[in-house]
């Protein structure tokens, strides 16, 4: 519960604290989770973020620095004006509101995830066990 606490005291906290509390957070968590394990998990999308020429903002969410932003812009370059309009559709949001809160959210929720500083084999475990906590809440 720790990894799940940690993330929606913090980024989520932050991103979303005045639009709606704890059930939007974790909508979005959520929503973040899901786009890495249909997308793969947290290696995969690391390498869509390189093939996309994103690799260096990647990096620094898996490194134990600052995270880089991304813009949602670039989310939406990288997995698809589809993927994020069904994730907008399911939050009850538009489309650059969805890709703007994905854009602030997935580098703390992978930088999370790889405390570290480095994708392990028990990331893809780390994210089932999230999601199915946000699931059961």
């Amino acid at each position: 519960m720790g990894l799940l606490d940690s993330i929606l005291g913090g980024a989520a906290g932050q991103l979303l604290g005045g639009a709606g509390g704890g059930g939007a957070q974790s909508n979005v968590l959520s929503a973040v989770m899901m786009l890495l394990q249909q997308n793969g998990g947290l290696g995969n999308v690391i390498s869509q973020f390189e093939q996309s020429g994103l690799g260096a903002q990647a990096a620094s969410w898996v490194g134990t620095g600052a995270n880089q932003n991304i813009s949602g812009d670039q989310l939406t370059q990288v997995f698809g004006s589809g993927a994020i309009g069904q994730i907008a559709s399911q939050l009850g949001m538009d489309h650059g509101q969805a890709s703007g809160a994905l854009a602030q959210l997935l580098p703390e929720v992978i930088n999370h995830l790889t405390p570290q500083g480095q994708v392990t084999s028990d990331s893809h475990d780390m994210l089932t066990q999230a999601l199915s906590m946000l699931r059961g809440s």
